[in-house]
């Protein structure tokens, strides 16, 4: 047996017309005339497939382009079709519009119909549609009619307590059900003249109006993993970031990313202070750090995640990670979850907000450390829309290190997103505090058959300054959230239970903290 999927050709129909015929028995073997699938080949011809079997055609998928908001939601077969003379077709149509699909009896054993629905989806793929649109018949509707409504009988069909040979197919080939339709199809009696208005999105689709300058799915990652050392000067200092800014932007990086509190070897020259003084008195240079990561970005072409660095605001002492944009401009996170360690050296407190960041490669996120270990964060963060997530990290044993790490590798799999983390090694004398440090950055994915086994992109050598360079594909990631082997966001039992960001009053123009209103709660995540 000999099986082919092509496109439909006029010499074809005569077996089109047989296969038709007795496809729709049921409903009085109606087929379209020879005159009519000319002109459907005439207006459309990449657009009507069928499958041959030895050498004879014995199915077939009949679609238009249409321009959806022409039609709506309620329209009728006989609209959508232009009065069954296909003058509807719009040849820059929004979406492919699926007028047929049959397969001959005597065949629908070889799952035929699949095959049609991936040349169907293939095509949008490659006229960049946004997907495919069909009314779907609901042949065994008439058994239940009496007692089960259509939305009741396409809920059961949902949940496999009901086989229907057309509605169970196409969920099955990931269409879903958007809305029920009356009198579609005059005459149809085993459906009771509804259908089913049935949606497929091309999940690759782009708006070319809505297009920003940078539109590769590949995103290129440059993670340092910073050297702690001393600097004779602040200038020293930024020649070793402008370093490994030079050396990603030569590997056209479009993200360099730092670890935490990167910039404490400038905090030598207070070790004669106590840490809470010293810390402080470092804060003084994270301005023009930022600005100078700023300066960076723009020159070098490159986003840069600019670690994180203490800024006194107000009397409160925060840990905050920049994140500085290649077209001049900046974004600031400040770390949630603020360790013991820090509370008992610094005196440190933690920020009230958790925001995923539009870029030029799509949205990304920033959690500082030991925000990798609360999974909420990582959560809120997927429903923005975060597609990477950046964690800027410092940790002076191992212990410490794979808490990060293991948590780190945790929500990017939950939360079906790419995390990467950048960390500090080598020792610091003479700054209390910093003296040790340990760390292998790296790149984790989610873990499907898109990925790597083991759902790590890249890693770096453990407690050896370097810089990692890694390649994400974004559009992995939209396969994944369709059509993963498991959907990790879609199936939430949100009728269960609920991650969400507590609301922030604002008094007097101003949002409310614990910082300046006592009764206030900080913003944090909860679980219900």
């Amino acid at each position: 047996m000999r099986i082919h999927t092509r496109n439909l050709k006029k010499s074809d129909y005569d077996d089109l017309k047989e296969a038709m015929i007795e496809s729709y028995s049921g409903i009085g073997g109606d087929y379209w005339e020879k005159n009519l699938i000319d002109k459907l080949l005439r207006l459309f011809p990449e657009g009507q497939f069928c499958v041959e079997v030895d050498d004879k055609v014995v199915a077939c998928a009949l679609a238009i382009r249409v321009k959806y908001s022409d039609f709506g939601d309620s329209h009728t077969y006989y609209e959508i079709t232009g009065g069954y003379t296909f003058d509807t077709h719009n040849p820059k149509g929004d979406w492919l519009y699926g007028l047929e699909l049959f397969v001959h009896p005597d065949y629908r054993s070889l799952r035929l119909g699949r095959r049609l629905y991936d040349a169907r989806k293939e095509l949008c793929e490659q006229l960049n549609l946004k997907g495919i649109l069909a009314g779907g018949r609901i042949p065994k509707y008439q058994q239940y009619a009496d007692k089960l409504t259509p939305r009741e009988y396409i809920q059961q069909v949902k949940q496999k307590e009901i086989y229907d040979p057309t509605l169970t197919f196409q969920l099955s080939n990931d269409f879903h059900v958007k809305k029920v339709l009356r009198g579609y199809l005059p005459g149809d009696t085993e459906s009771k003249e509804f259908a089913t208005l049935l949606e497929w999105n091309n999940i690759y689709y782009a708006d070319e109006k809505k297009k920003k300058p940078h539109t590769d799915q590949i995103i290129r990652l440059g993670v340092v993993q910073w050297q702690m050392r001393h600097f004779p000067d602040l200038k020293a200092f930024y020649d070793q970031i402008e370093f490994f800014v030079d050396v990603v932007s030569d590997y056209k990086a479009d993200f360099l990313v730092l670890p935490e509190f990167f910039n404490t070897p400038l905090m030598a020259q207070f070790n004669t202070l106590p840490e809470p003084q010293a810390i402080r008195k470092l804060a003084e240079y994270t301005t023009d750090v930022r600005d100078k990561l700023t300066e960076f970005a723009i020159s070098y072409n490159v986003n840069i995640v600019g670690g994180s660095m203490p800024l006194v605001e107000e009397g409160k002492l925060y840990n905050v990670a920049y994140l500085c944009r290649r077209d001049g401009t900046f974004e600031e996170y400040r770390k949630i979850h603020i360790t013991p360690n820090e509370v008992r050296h610094y005196g440190m407190v933690g920020g009230h907000e958790i925001r995923a960041f539009d870029t030029d490669c799509g949205k990304v996120g920033l959690l500082i450390c030991y925000d990798v270990e609360f999974p909420e964060l990582g959560r809120i963060l997927a429903q923005q829309g975060a597609q990477i997530v950046f964690v800027p990290f410092l940790t002076d044993t191992q212990n410490g290190y794979y808490r990060v790490r293991n948590c780190a590798q945790a929500r990017a799999i939950e939360n079906e997103c790419y995390i990467a983390i950048s960390g500090c090694v080598g020792n610091l004398p003479n700054v209390p505090n910093m003296d040790i440090n340990f760390a292998q950055s790296a790149v984790f994915t989610p873990s499907d058959f898109q990925f790597p086994n083991n759902a790590i992109k890249a890693e770096a050598t453990p407690n050896t300054e370097m810089v990692m360079i890694a390649d994400v594909d974004l559009s992995h990631l939209k396969e994944l959230h369709e059509f993963g082997s498991v959907q990790n966001l879609k199936d939430r039992r949100t009728d269960l239970y609920e991650v969400s960001v507590k609301k922030v009053s604002r008094k007097n123009g101003k949002k409310a903290s614990p910082d300046n209103d006592p009764e206030v709660m900080p913003s944090v995540v909860v679980v219900s």
